[in-house]
């Protein structure tokens, strides 16, 4: 009997510590199959997998479009220079037609029927033909002040002329009243005085000017070169 229990006990020794027993040290084993810690690492190691594929997949949903690259008016000739290509998601087809898509040719010429704020998409809707052909352009010099600040191309205003008439003390002009002679006429180019420039006493506009308005074109002409012609903005 003393026989067996040392060969147990030799096979199993155990230590004493502090008069406690300490069981001895076992090695570790790998985890099988069946281990829950197993398949929860799967798990995540697929959702990050999956997630990773719709991020890729939603980047090629991307379609590229128009924007303004600045501020642009009403009336406004749009040229390359006024747009910049802007990476959009849509959500549907129909959202993404009603949009200039980068990879379509623009047509030579197209004016904007309403204004667009820098970064605004470009919608299809806004662009129309280009200035009327029973149009002449006409440049004329109006006194800087007499020209509102707000006024820009693709602007629409009234140009109003005053009446001949003798000047008085002041530089005033007595017994002289004023008349519009032109109304709604859109201004196609407003150059802004540079800062260097800033004592330049006239502006420069480019009018759009029917046709059928020459008499009053021959008024404005005329009244221009003596500071009769006041420009008034129609918002």
């Amino acid at each position: 009997m003393s026989r067996i229990l040392s060969r147990n006990s030799s096979r199993h020794p155990s230590r004493t510590t502090g008069g406690l027993d300490v069981p001895p040290a076992t090695r570790a084993t790998r985890p099988g199959w069946r281990d829950p810690r197993l398949w929860i690492g799967v798990a995540l190691v697929t959702g990050s997998v999956v997630a990773g594929a719709r991020i890729l997949a939603g980047a090629d949903d991307m379609t590229q479009v128009w924007s303004a690259s600045t501020d642009l008016v009403a009336g406004q000739t749009v040229g390359a220079d006024d747009l910049e290509a802007t990476r959009v998601r849509f959500g549907d087809d129909l959202d993404r037609e009603l949009y200039l898509a980068v990879g379509e040719e623009l047509p030579a010429a197209l004016t904007l029927t309403r204004p667009l704020a820098a970064g605004e998409l470009v919608p299809a809707a806004a662009l129309g033909e280009a200035a009327d052909e029973d149009a002449v352009a006409v440049s004329i010099a109006v006194a800087a002040e007499h020209v509102p600040p707000d006024v820009v191309r693709g602007s629409r205003v009234d140009v109003w002329v005053i009446g001949e008439g003798t000047l008085g003390t002041g530089g005033g002009r007595r017994g002289a009243g004023a008349e519009p002679v032109l109304e709604d006429i859109v201004v196609l180019d407003a150059p802004v005085v540079a800062d260097s420039f800033a004592s330049a006493t006239s502006r420069q506009l480019v009018l759009s000017v029917p046709v059928d308005e020459e008499e009053s074109l021959g008024l404005v002409l005329a009244a221009s070169g003596d500071d009769r012609v006041r420009v008034v903005g129609r918002g």
